[in-house]
């Protein structure tokens, strides 16, 4: 029975983060496309769907442990469960601030070429489907991986950080829109953070181990 509850309780969440992954790609092709209507869809009823989603499973976890008191990696998974749908609620809304940032950018003149964020965009998304699916297939390797290509999106957002820089320096005019740039890329890096977050509580679903105290011990 238990064994039941846990399965269904990784279904739910595996919706969810289907469904913030969605959030997410729309965002961001909203804004290439400059699609007022699907920017608005992410704000006006995916978000609201995240948050019924999120409240669930958050009374899921609740229920499972009050009812069963499990112990041991049932115990592990539920309670890593509940820290992923924290992290998902969050990404949902990063997505959200993302449409609005879009939402203001396709009324107006470019600063310059995107470029920098749908590539940093497309990484991050990959972040998010692969963290899933290490969580789905309990696959440590694939969670390792995950982690290890954060520091690309830092280094990308840091390159966009500094162009948007001296773009607002040298034309003042730019200010309000290069600003909604940096609020996308930040964004985007959040999201990956996020997506390593999950990864290293897959890695102590699947072994027990916490992984930043592994870093910790390797850099000593």
């Amino acid at each position: 029975m238990l064994a039941e509850e846990v399965t269904s309780l990784k279904q739910k969440l595996i919706e969810y983060a289907s469904h913030v992954d969605k959030m997410i790609d729309k965002s961001i092709s909203g804004l290439l496309d400059k699609d007022e209507k699907r920017l608005c869809h992410v704000a006006e009823v995916d978000e609201p769907k995240a948050n019924n989603l999120e409240v669930e499973i958050e009374e899921l976890c609740t229920a499972i442990i009050a009812k069963f008191q499990p112990t041991a990696k049932d115990l592990r998974t539920i309670m890593m469960i509940a820290r992923m749908n924290k992290d998902l609620e969050r990404m949902a809304d990063l997505a959200v601030d993302i449409t609005d940032s879009a939402a203001y950018l396709i009324e107006r003149p470019a600063v310059k070429p995107l470029i920098d964020i749908p590539f940093m965009a497309q990484i991050t998304t990959q972040m998010v489907k692969d963290c899933i699916d290490s969580f789905i297939k309990e696959d440590k390797d694939l969670a390792v991986s995950v982690c290890a290509r954060e520091p690309v999106i830092e280094e990308l957002k840091d390159q966009i950080n500094r162009e948007l820089l001296t773009h607002m320096v040298s034309n003042p005019a730019t200010i309000d829109r290069a600003f909604q740039i940096i609020r996308i890329a930040n964004s985007l890096e959040r999201i990956a953070d996020l997506s390593t977050n999950i990864c290293e509580d897959v890695i102590y679903i699947v072994e027990g181990t916490i992984i930043k105290n592994l870093q910790n011990e390797d850099t000593a």
